[in-house]
C-alpha cells in the first residue's frame, strides 16, 4: 500500500501542475478591416515558465509589428496569483478567415483563435494623405423607426499627437444613442504609410420616421512638434501644432412601423430574439400552498434593455402570482447592442389537481429578414397533490350526483329536513331567551381575545410575518365570522391580508411591515368587533330584577 501510495503522489502532483499550466489567447477583436493590426493576448499564471513564447508560427500569415510583456501580481483573499502577459501586435497579409497558430511556450501550447479580414473600407483619396483625418460611418443606409443602427468614427493619424485630444459629444435630435464598448486603438497602413486609428461605435435609436441626420464630428488634437529643438525653442513654449479635423455629414433614411405589425402588440425591431424559462425548484412534485419561482428572461439583439416590454403575467386560476422586480442588462457585441430582461414571479399553488399555464408569445420584426416573427413558450401544466400540513376543503363540486345512491340521497333529504327544523328550534329558544335576565358566562378556555390581540400587536409592530400570520389565526377561530368574511367585507383588512401573504411567499419578506395589518385590525367597525368578555359592557347586573 505504502509503495502505491509514493508511485501515485509524483503523477498527482504533474497532473495538478499540467492542469495548472495554461497558456490563453485571446484578441480584442475578431473582425478587422485588411491592413489593420490586431492585439493577439498569450496569459499564463504558471511562475516557472520563463523566456518568451514561440512566434515562429505566426510568420505565414502575420506580420509581427510589436511585442511586449506585462507581469502582474493580484492578491484575492489573501492568496497571491501570479500572471504574465504577451501582448503581441499583429498585421494579417491576406483577407477572409485567418488562423492565428496554437503557439508553444515550455510544455504547454495556445489554442487557435480565426479572425475576418475584410477588404478596407477606407478611401485611399485626398484624405488619406494628410496627417489627421477622421471617418464616419454606418452599418446600414435605412433602418426601421426604434431599430438600430450602428455609427463608427475612425480617426486616422500618421503622425504622434498629445495626450490632449478631444471628440464632439455624439448628440442627435429625435434619437437615443448608447455607446458601444470602449474605444480601441490599433494600426493600419494606408499606401504604405502606419497609422495609428482610434475607434469609436455608437448605437443609434431614431424615435421618428423621416430623414434622419448625422451631423459631422469634430476632433482636435495637438500634433507633436517634429521640427528641431532650437527652432522649438525659438516659437515660444507651446510644442506644437493644434489641429482639427470632422467628419462628413451622414443622412439616415428611417422607415415606419410595417402595416403588417399588429396594432396590439409592442414595437420590437430586432436582429434576432430569443425567449426562455426556468423554475426553481422544478414543478414536476408540487404541493398546495408551495412556493415555486418562475423566471422568464428575454434576449434580444439590436434594442436595449430599456426598450424591452414587460412579458406577459401568469394570471391563472388556482395560482396566486407575487412578482419581483425586472432584471435589467446590456451587452455590447461586433454587431451591436444586446439587451436582455429578466422577470421572476412566485407562484403558490391555492387548490390540487391540474392548472394549465398559457403559452407566453412574443410578437417582434426581425429586421434582419424583414419580415414578422413570433417566439413562445409551449403551454404547461401544473399537477399539483394535496398537502398533507394543511387543511384544504373538498370543493363539494366535486361530488358526481350520478353516482350517489337512490337510498343514500333519500337519507340526505331527511337529515336536511331535521337540521332545518332543529335550527328553527334553535332560533325559536334564543329569541325567547333574549327576554329572560341574563346570567353568568362560563369560564372561557384558553387565551382571552385581549391577550390574542395583544399577541398580534407584538408580531405586527415586529415586523414578523410568520409569527403575526399565527396570532391572526389563533384569534381569528374566536371571532363570530372567518377571517375571509371580515376580509369581505373590509377592504383595508383584504388589502394588509394581501401584503402579509406576499410576504410569506416572495423574497421581499424582510422588508414587510405589519403596521397596517394591525391599524385594520383595530379599524374593524364595532358592530362585527367580538366583545371582550371581561369588559364592562359585558357584565350581566348583579340584582336582576
Amino acid at each position: 500500500m505504502t509503495r502505491f501510495t509514493v508511485l501515485l503522489l509524483p503523477l498527482l502532483i504533474y497532473t495538478a501542475t499540467a492542469h495548472a499550466a495554461e497558456l490563453i489567447a485571446s484578441v480584442d477583436r475578431s473582425r478587422l478591416n485588411s491592413g489593420e493590426t490586431v492585439e493577439l493576448t498569450l496569459e499564463t499564471s504558471d511562475v516557472t515558465q520563463f523566456g518568451k513564447p514561440d512566434l515562429t508560427p505566426l510568420e505565414p500569415l502575420f506580420e509581427v509589428r510589436g511585442t511586449r510583456q506585462v507581469n502582474q501580481l493580484n492578491t484575492l483573499s489573501g492568496d497571491n496569483r501570479a500572471t504574465t502577459r504577451w501582448i503581441i501586435t499583429l498585421l494579417p497579409k491576406e483577407n477572409g478567415s485567418v488562423l492565428i497558430p496554437p503557439l508553444q511556450l515550455g510544455d504547454v501550447q495556445s489554442q487557435p483563435i480565426t479572425v475576418q479580414v475584410v477588404e478596407s473600407d477606407v478611401r485611399e483619396d485626398k484624405n488619406s494623405l494628410d496627417p489627421v483625418f477622421i471617418e464616419a460611418s454606418l452599418d446600414q443606409s435605412s433602418v426601421y423607426v426604434q431599430a438600430q443602427a450602428i455609427l463608427t468614427l475612425r480617426i486616422y493619424h500618421s503622425v504622434s499627437l498629445y495626450d490632449d485630444s478631444s471628440l464632439t459629444p455624439l448628440q442627435i435630435a429625435d434619437a437615443r444613442v448608447e455607446q458601444l464598448g470602449d474605444t480601441r486603438t490599433y494600426e493600419k497602413d494606408i499606401n504604405g504609410v502606419r497609422h495609428g486609428v482610434i475607434e469609436m461605435r455608437y448605437a443609434i435609436y431614431p424615435q421618428h420616421s423621416g430623414l434622419l441626420t448625422i451631423a459631422p464630428q469634430t476632433f482636435s488634437a495637438t500634433l507633436v512638434e517634429t521640427q528641431p529643438a532650437q527652432d522649438s525653442t525659438a516659437q515660444g513654449p507651446k510644442p506644437g501644432k493644434l489641429m482639427r479635423v470632422s467628419s462628413a455629414q451622414i443622412p439616415l433614411t428611417v422607415k415606419p412601423k410595417p402595416l403588417t405589425y399588429p396594432i396590439d402588440a409592442p414595437w420590437l425591431p430586432a436582429r434576432s430574439l430569443s425567449l426562455s424559462e426556468s423554475w426553481n425548484p422544478e414543478p414536476e412534485h408540487t404541493q398546495v400552498g408551495d412556493s415555486l419561482t418562475r423566471s422568464l428572461t428575454l434576449k434580444v439583439e439590436g434594442l436595449a434593455s430599456s426598450q424591452l416590454p414587460a412579458m406577459p403575467a401568469t394570471e391563472v386560476n388556482g395560482l396566486r402570482r407575487y412578482p419581483d422586480q425586472p432584471v435589467l442588462s446590456n451587452q455590447s457585441s461586433d454587431r451591436g447592442l444586446i439587451g436582455s430582461r429578466e422577470e421572476r414571479e412566485a407562484l403558490v399553488p391555492s387548490r390540487s389537481g391540474l392548472i394549465d399555464l398559457p403559452t407566453v408569445d412574443v410578437v417582434w420584426w426581425n429586421t434582419f429578414e424583414d419580415h414578422l416573427e413570433h417566439t413562445s413558450l409551449p403551454a404547461r401544466t401544473l399537477q399539483v397533490a394535496n398537502n398533507p400540513s394543511l387543511q384544504v376543503d373538498t370543493p363539494t363540486g366535486s361530488l358526481q350526483p350520478s353516482a350517489v345512491d337512490n337510498d343514500v340521497l333519500w337519507w340526505w333529504k331527511l337529515s336536511t329536513l331535521i337540521l332545518a327544523c332543529t335550527t328553527l328550534l334553535g332560533f325559536g329558544l334564543w329569541w325567547r331567551a333574549r327576554w329572560q335576565p341574563a346570567i353568568l358566562r362560563a369560564t372561557q378556555t384558553g387565551p382571552s381575545p385581549r391577550t390574542l390581540m395583544d399577541d398580534i400587536k407584538r408580531a405586527s409592530q415586529a415586523n414578523d410575518p410568520h409569527a403575526t400570520r399565527q396570532a391572526l389565526d389563533a384569534w381569528a377561530r374566536q371571532q363570530p365570522e372567518t377571517l375571509a368574511d371580515m376580509a369581505a367585507r373590509f377592504v383595508p383588512l383584504s388589502d394588509a391580508l394581501d401584503g402579509l401573504n406576499g410576504a410569506l411567499y416572495s423574497e421581499t419578506g424582510q422588508h414587510w411591515q405589519g403596521e397596517d395589518l394591525w391599524r385594520a385590525i383595530r379599524t374593524i367597525p364595532a358592530a362585527e368587533r367580538v366583545q371582550d368578555p371581561v369588559g364592562d359592557s359585558g357584565l350581566p347586573p348583579l340584582y336582576p330584577k
